[in-house]
């Protein structure tokens, strides 16, 4: 199972920062924020937001980028500071 976590504000919305997906095939990344938003309107509108970063097994990547059920997902949110 690909192991889905989300921080900040997202881990709020996700009710937790842990889930797991199982994937039968790899899936971009944009098709599983999909999939979460087709359960959860909230959360995965949030997701889709334009300064929301992924990272997969500690790299940056694309929404294009291709998951395995082997993988981690973290959903990064947009940080402010000063």
């Amino acid at each position: 199972m690909a192991k889905l976590l989300f921080f900040g504000q997202l881990g709020d919305l996700a009710g937790g920062i842990e889930r797991t997906m199982a994937l039968s095939a790899a899936h971009a990344i944009g098709d599983i924020v999909a999939l979460i938003d087709a359960q959860d309107r909230l959360l995965g509108s949030a997701l889709a937001g334009p300064r929301v970063r992924y990272a997969v097994n500690g790299e940056i990547v694309a929404a294009d980028f291709q998951v395995t059920d082997a993988d981690e997902l973290a959903f990064l949110p947009p940080v402010s500071g000063g």
